[in-house]
């Protein structure tokens, strides 16, 4: 150690760019696969990192989950884990379309030819309040060039943040969810599902975004709350005995209506069950049926199956096999052709003034219809209710007829349900009650998981279908690649057996246009970091993982996901942690989201602030717990700065004292400074073991303050001192602290620590063994004691209105013979540090200092 080395005035500013260069160059944080070969899975700790979605910029909340990943992961590194920490990046799928709609002003048209050299019309700005009409048609091929370019750069953006913020990710250990290696294997993993049974096609009813003009899977729907007004009209009861009212919000679904449903519980329509009605204006025979969801207190107490207005219709439709009457089409307006069963000139007069109308447009004809006819009852009754919408949409979800591929998910098989609820309870949660949030999730699948989309920047799902004699698709011919074809794109490769030519002729092929759903992509993250079925080698030293670190509103998504597709395909669950943060929320407790645009961005407040600052306020929270985040008054913040300095001036002080050869704690202070301080690493190894950071950083910060405050102060004089015979004791054990020190609050303040550290060792801190309890012998209580009345002695100076350095002739300290035994083992220390002449001592059962006699100052 050279004291060059040390500067003048230790600072934060430069550490970041300082420390990610030096552990670039020395590959501190690289994957051993040699070492972890050598010590097999057991020696080995892997994340399953979540991959940021590379569509537009990380937030302040990703900086908050990242960090608590980021301190175990450190921690592990520090107790010998060969640890795989992979960064990945979430880049296909909707939010990035969108991001490049805006961004460049185009969208697709796959009818369009390709065109090389294509300059979209501008770049770079968001754009959000363009229209599609506005926007720039463009080919497929191209719109996907533009999304490759666009989140490429995205990627590197974060990927400097990340560094600034300083994850100890193996940055070599990287993927991208559309690169060949994650096409190959996503379409492998589906091929694997559809020779096991577990994938199908159907044409069913599904949840539809006619913006994106898409299929929209369960876990992506959220309820907004929406204007709507209640439609009490009159169905006709076809013997003629009179009227039965329904009360709707959606009238203009009237021509789909397939059924009238009460409760079976409900006297009032009991005797209608099984009779039917006619509808208004279009005079369609239906059936009056029972139904133990139908709500007896909501409006009228029964209510009209359309086909379909909402997802109790789809269960009605499904429980009670009624027939399909879909009237509205992907882009979200009437279809031309009305239902068969529409057979009077009346009915079909009538359903011609709604086809082609927008929802919002047939809603205002069919009112107006039912008002002429007589047949709507009073006047409309307006309220607001919640709608679903595909969470990233900004209009209500319709509901379609499409064909769909789907995963068994659990929802219509108990096996597959009771499996994935066990594998759930093997896993640790952190904390436990997010368990709860998986079951429940888990048990109240109402269908099958919808996996394709109608969309363009993805995974194509790898089929193609043969075509009849009339170039019909035949269903029942799919077409699937041999594994070791993969990766396929079917709208450009030609399966087997077939020739381009045949292409789209009848007794040819055609391929399948739609991609897969990202999250099905996404919940191979295991695989796609650990080189399933790629890299066997590799994937036997990490899998199943160790850790699945994620926020706890992707639980329905990520995290059941991937554990569906780890039990489909090995039996087992694919981690045996489960680490859950909380939101980030703003000073009024509002979730932080880019829809409520108070979301804040972290690239400001790491240069204001310093990443250590940063990384102190994110490790202050527990997992599973929110945190608020003022912008304007970062506390926390502040307070992380505040001991990030704090650790670089006290190591700069500490090692102002050299060390002697030979010496030893000889000293009963410093022997139980460093008793307590063995105390400090076993309660925060303890928490760090069980997950919990913030009770781990809350541990080692303690101590340090009385560290700072209380030893350093009281010890200092005597490590100057080279004649006292204390001297050596002194400076060892304030080496030792500030090696265990370090080492504690390397994990949250790295770039300190590492700075620090740098001062007197050489190589990284952060692959340096986690401290142990040194079990020097001392005696806790002397520090407690010595420290009580330090506290004593400055309280009194202040109420004298004397300086701290004023001389003191005289002072008795109260306290209980215990502690008058631990303090006269450091009277010589406390009279130096309190520049006392002489102390007395006096029993009592809690300790004060009284009588205090300051020597008389020289003029």
């Amino acid at each position: 150690m050279a004291d060059a080395q040390i500067p003048d005035k230790p600072a934060l500013e430069g550490l970041e760019d300082k420390w990610d260069a030096a552990w670039t160059e020395q590959g501190t944080y690289l994957f051993d696969r040699a070492k972890a070969a050598e010590v097999g899975r057991a020696g080995v700790y892997s994340i399953d990192t979540p991959p940021p979605t590379a569509s537009g910029s990380l937030h302040i909340g990703h900086v908050f989950s990242y960090t608590h990943t980021d301190v175990k992961v450190r921690y592990e590194r520090m107790r010998g884990k060969t640890v795989f920490y992979p960064m990945g990046w979430d880049d296909n799928g909707l939010p990035t379309e969108r991001r490049v709609q805006n961004y460049y002003g185009v969208r697709c048209d796959p009818s369009l030819p390709y065109v090389e050299d294509f300059t979209p019309p501008y770049e770079g700005g968001d754009n959000k309040s363009s229209k599609a009409a506005d926007q720039v048609p463009v080919s497929r091929r191209n719109f996907i060039e533009l999304c490759e370019k666009l989140t490429v750069e995205d990627e590197k953006h974060f990927e400097a943040l990340w560094r600034k913020l300083g994850l100890s990710v193996d940055w070599t250990q990287t993927y991208r969810t559309i690169s060949d290696d994650t096409i190959r294997t996503s379409q492998l993993a589906f091929l694997k599902n559809l020779e096991r049974g577990e994938a199908y096609q159907s044409l069913a009813p599904t949840l539809w975004d006619i913006d994106f003009r898409s299929a929209i899977a369960q876990a992506e729907l959220e309820d907004r709350d929406q204007q709507a007004a209640y439609h009490r009209v009159a169905f006709h009861k076809t013997d003629g005995s009179g009227d039965v009212h329904i009360e709707t919000t959606r009238p203009e679904l009237l021509p789909a209506c397939v059924a009238l449903v009460a409760n079976p519980d409900d006297e009032r329509y009991k005797p209608l069950f099984g009779t039917t009605v006619r509808t208004p204006i279009f005079d369609v025979e239906v059936p009056v049926l029972a139904h133990p969801l139908a709500q007896q207190d909501k409006g009228s107490g029964i209510a009209m199956i359309c086909t379909f207005g909402d997802v109790t219709d789809i269960i009605w439709w499904r429980e009670l096999d009624l027939p399909n009457r879909t009237i509205l089409g992907q882009d979200g307006r009437v279809i031309a052709d009305a239902p068969e069963v529409l057979t009077t000139q009346k009915a079909q007069d009538a359903y011609a003034e709604l086809a082609g109308k927008t929802v919002f447009s047939a809603k205002k004809r069919i009112v107006e219809l039912l008002q002429e006819s007589g047949e709507l009852i009073g006047d409309p009754k307006p309220f607001t209710h919640p709608v679903k919408f595909y969470e990233k949409g900004d209009r209500p979800l319709e509901i379609v007829s499409t064909r769909q591929w789907y995963l068994r998910n659990g929802a219509r098989d108990e096996a597959v349900r009771d499996n994935l609820i066990e594998l759930g309870r093997e896993i640790s949660w952190h904390p436990d009650f997010m368990r709860v949030r998986f079951e429940n999730w888990t048990n109240g699948l109402t269908g099958d998981w919808l996996v394709s989309r109608q969309r363009f920047f993805g995974v194509p799902i790898p089929v193609w279908y043969g075509l009849d004699e009339n170039g019909d698709r035949d269903y029942d011919t799919v077409l699937i690649p041999s594994h070791d074809r993969l990766p396929v794109d079917p709208t450009t490769d030609v399966p087997e057996g077939y020739t381009p030519e045949q292409r789209g002729v009848p007794g040819g092929f055609v391929g399948e246009t739609d991609i897969f759903d990202t999250w099905a992509t996404s919940s191979l993250t295991p695989q796609l970091a650990g080189g399933w079925e790629r890299d066997p080698e590799l994937w036997n030293l990490v899998a199943p993982f160790d850790l699945r670190p994620q926020g706890q509103d992707i639980i329905r998504t990520w995290l059941f996901s991937t554990l569906l597709r780890s039990a489909l395909e090995d039996g087992r669950a694919p981690w045996s942690d489960a680490a859950i943060s909380g939101f980030i929320v703003d000073p009024d407790r509002k979730k932080m989201s880019k829809s409520k645009g108070n979301v804040v961005t972290p690239a400001d407040i790491l240069v204001q602030h310093g990443s250590d600052a940063v990384r102190y306020w994110a490790a202050s929270s527990r997992l599973g717990t929110d945190a608020a985040f003022d912008p304007q008054n970062p506390t926390q913040i502040k307070i992380g700065r505040r001991l990030a300095i704090k650790v670089l001036n006290a190591a700069k002080f500490v090692l102002s004292f050299p060390v002697p050869e030979g010496a030893e704690v000889t000293h009963a202070l410093d022997a139980s400074m460093l008793a307590t301080l063995d105390g400090v690493v076993r309660d925060a190894t303890k928490a760090l073991d069980a997950y919990d950071h913030a009770r781990a950083l809350e541990i080692a910060e303690s101590f340090f303050w009385t560290f700072c405050d209380d030893y350093l102060e009281l010890v200092k004089e005597r490590a100057y001192n080279q004649t006292d015979v204390g001297q050596a004791s002194a400076a060892l054990a304030l080496r030792i602290a500030l090696e265990t020190l370090l080492r504690l609050f390397a994990p949250v303040l790295s770039f300190a620590a590492e700075e620090s550290w740098s001062w007197f060792h050489d190589g990284s801190i952060h692959t340096v063994p986690w401290p142990e309890p040194l079990g020097i012998e001392g005696d806790p209580a002397v520090l407690v004691a010595v420290s009580e009345a330090l506290v004593g002695i400055r309280r009194a100076k202040t109420e004298a209105k004397a300086s701290q350095k004023t001389p003191v002739a005289r002072v008795t300290i109260a306290a209980s013979a215990a502690s008058i035994a631990s303090l006269r083992l450091a009277e010589g220390d406390l009279k130096a540090v309190g520049r006392i002449e002489e102390i007395a001592y006096a029993d009592a059962d809690a300790t004060a200092v009284s009588d205090i006699e300051l020597a008389p100052v020289e003029v």
